[in-house]
């Protein structure tokens, strides 16, 4: 199995990431996806161009599988991104490039991509530092997964020649010190091909490696050279293992045919042929490959005048051609609004043989909906009784799948029964951290436009005072910072001043029920750093939050 490793790492900078990056950096975010997008493929060659040696390619690897490179990279950048888990990020960013490429060179980088795209270099200097954060991990995290070693390395990067080769011009290629664009991209492949051999079977790899690049067959003779020894002793080895096998087979008085004088002429792999078939000592186990773990995720919502926006995680290429195919033929290659991610992880698209039938339901205005595995939740227009759509989708996808809709108050007596539970569990010792994780699972569901603190929710409040006042007259008192956040519905600015009134309506209750106004500080900020996908009514939920932080 192999991975769209670019499409993987532009995947893993949402838009909500680049919204939030733009923002700090001080670009539009539509200018920070182009930096992206440039940046992406060629610090994938840059990859292909150091694993185009042994060497190399084992130091790359080395790099990839450090503690520098993060796995889970995908899931942790949206709250990495906040606040100094950026710099965190720029930091690994720098060591694991420098690993790849000199400093002038990725500085080259940064200037040729500025000059392209009309940003500053110190802006697309950063964002090539969260790139290549996220490239180490999205390579770490399939390694990890797919139990792989060095020699998977090249042939895995020689898979993302056509993506490269689709983006890459002769003055980045320049500026990574990779000569010409053009014999670059054509020498690369038999380069990665031949040492991904090399790796995989080091002694047998010298004859493929002599045509492809002939500065790796010099290393394969040298390493040759010095296995001489332990060629002659591979030689004795088989050879006294054949004295014993016969002498075994005259015990057993079975019939030994003598080979021919000339027949011991020895191979290269003679250990190997002299063993046993059922005793394969020297074969590596065979790794299985892990399951996906993700369900696959469907959401859209449908505007006033019946064009939905689409957003898809499906497992494989072959099942976002099969979903692209559908939606295109509905919609229009002009018209479609989609954007469909490829997770590896993923498991198999239940719902896509049934897309036939969810189609027309993409087209009614008002229309949301978020397909995950078996789990159907409808909002909008969907969930309103008199379309009929509930009973339509029970029909069409039959008992396997849970169809519903979002229901508000069961959310909220969900996470009351949660933070009670939690609460109650707490020790007294008052680590900051702890105390914000507990706090941080009730539910204050404000109504739209309002920023008073609702009565379903001053319960769970008023427990929350209590505990950091008995913190704060132990001597332990909890520094806290409390964020409000908003859906995206209505204007950006509007959301921004409510989030921040919301925030103090908060500080203003615990401080009324004792807690030190001097530990406590509040901030808005509105539709930024979302936790859910603002196309469902559950997601919008999920957004409209109170956020306790430690404060630094």
């Amino acid at each position: 199995m192999s991975i769209n490793v670019i499409q993987l790492v532009q995947g893993a900078l949402t838009e909500s990431v680049l919204q939030q990056l733009a923002t700090k950096l001080g670009v539009a975010p539509e200018a920070a996806k182009r930096v992206v997008g440039m940046i992406a493929p060629a610090m994938v060659g840059s990859l292909m161009n150091k694993a185009s040696s042994p060497e190399g390619a084992r130091g790359l690897f080395a790099s990839i599988m450090s503690p520098d490179s993060n796995a889970n990279i995908v899931e942790m950048l949206p709250q990495l991104v906040h606040g100094d888990g950026l710099q965190s990020l720029l930091a690994a960013g720098t060591r694991l490039a420098s690993g790849v490429a000199s400093e002038d060179r990725i500085n080259g980088l940064s200037s040729a991509v500025a000059a392209k795209t009309g940003v500053s270099v110190g802006a697309t200097h950063a964002l090539g530092g969260i790139v290549t954060t996220a490239l180490f991990g999205v390579l770490k995290h399939y390694f990890s997964k797919s139990g792989g070693n060095v020699g998977q390395l090249p042939t895995l990067l020689g898979h993302q020649l056509p993506m490269v080769k689709a983006s890459m011009s002769e003055d980045i290629s320049s500026a990574l010190g990779l000569g010409g664009a053009g014999s670059f991209l054509t020498g690369v492949a038999a380069q990665l091909k031949a040492v991904s051999s090399h790796l995989e079977h080091p002694s047998t790899a010298g004859g493929s490696s002599s045509a492809a690049n002939s500065s790796l067959d010099k290393i394969v003779m040298e390493e040759k050279a010095g296995s001489k020894k332990w060629w002659w002793l591979a030689v004795a080895a088989a050879l006294a293992l054949l004295a014993l096998l016969f002498g075994r087979s005259c015990t057993n008085q079975q019939p030994v045919t003598a080979a021919p004088a000339e027949a011991p002429v020895v191979n290269s792999t003679p250990a190997v042929a002299a063993l046993p078939a059922s005793e394969p000592a020297s074969a590596p186990a065979a790794v299985a490959a892990p399951a996906p773990t993700k369900d696959a995720l469907l959401t859209f919502t449908v505007d006033k005048l019946g064009a939905p926006s689409i957003h898809a995680t499906v497992g494989s290429e072959e099942e976002k051609a099969k979903l692209l195919a559908a939606l295109t033929a509905k919609f229009g290659a002009d018209h479609l609004n989609a954007t469909i991610t490829v997770d590896p992880d993923t498991k198999p698209a239940s719902w896509l043989d049934k897309l036939d039938g969810l189609l027309p339901l993409m087209q009614l205005p008002g229309a949301e909906a978020k397909l995950s595995g078996e789990k159907i939740e409808l909002s909008g227009t969907a969930a309103d009784v008199r379309n009929g759509w509930m009973d339509k989708l029970k029909s069409l996808f039959g008992a396997g799948f849970t169809i519903g809709t979002f229901d508000v108050k069961q959310a909220v007596e969900n996470a009351k029964d949660s933070f009670m539970s939690a609460f109650s569990s707490l020790n007294d010792d008052c680590a900051a951290a702890d105390v914000a994780k507990v706090l941080n699972l009730q539910v204050i569901n404000f109504r739209t436009g309002s920023d008073v603190p609702p009565q379903d929710a001053q319960l769970a409040l008023a427990k929350s005072a209590q505990l950091l006042k008995s913190c704060q007259d132990a001597g332990k008192t909890v520094k806290l910072n409390i964020g409000g956040y908003s859906d995206n519905v209505g204007l950006a600015s509007s959301n921004l001043t409510l989030s921040k009134k919301r925030a103090e309506a908060v500080r203003a209750f615990l401080v009324k029920h004792g807690v030190s106004a001097d530990g406590l500080t509040a901030q808005g900020y509105g539709d930024q750093h979302p936790i859910a996908d603002n196309s469902t009514a559950s997601g919008r939920f999920a957004n409209r939050r109170i956020d306790f932080a430690v404060q630094e």
